[in-house]
């Protein structure tokens, strides 16, 4: 499978390499070049340029590669990151909101206390916790 994309690569790129290029020049002594020949054209060899480097290019490009790569692990953490926090504040307001719409709904609420009784929430407690939940939903959540 991966023989097929290598020769239609090289099928693109051969004609480039070996493409015919013609230099003439025009009656007002101006140099030409084109791809096409003209009556007294001349044919040039075109050769692809072969970029050496040395060692420290190489050594200077091995490490733009390797600061890139860690920036782009701290951008992944940091994104990372920001989406747990993101989630947990969702979690969180889902639930104040539950909380909130559950205490409008009415009812009796009550804690235990010391000796495991009942003491019942009075509505100006109810009230109270109402008031705050809906605080806490109108700074933390949007």
């Amino acid at each position: 499978m991966r023989i097929a994309p290598i020769l239609f690569a090289a099928m693109l790129v051969s004609p480039l390499a070996t493409a015919e290029i013609y230099r003439w020049v025009d009656p007002q002594g101006n140099v030409h070049f084109d791809a096409r020949p003209r009556p007294g054209a001349e044919q040039i060899e075109v050769r692809p340029q072969v970029v050496e480097r040395d060692d420290a290019t190489r050594e200077r490009e091995a490490r733009t590669e390797r600061f890139f790569d860690a920036r782009r692990q701290e951008q992944q953490a940091a994104d990372q990151t920001a989406s747990e926090a993101h989630a947990r504040r969702e979690q969180e307001c889902s639930q104040l909101r539950r909380e909130l719409s559950r205490l409008s709904r009415g009812g009796r609420y009550f804690r235990a206390d010391a000796k495991g009784d009942r003491v019942y929430y009075s509505d100006e407690e109810i009230g109270a916790a109402q008031r705050q939940l809906a605080s806490r939903i109108s700074q933390n959540c949007s």
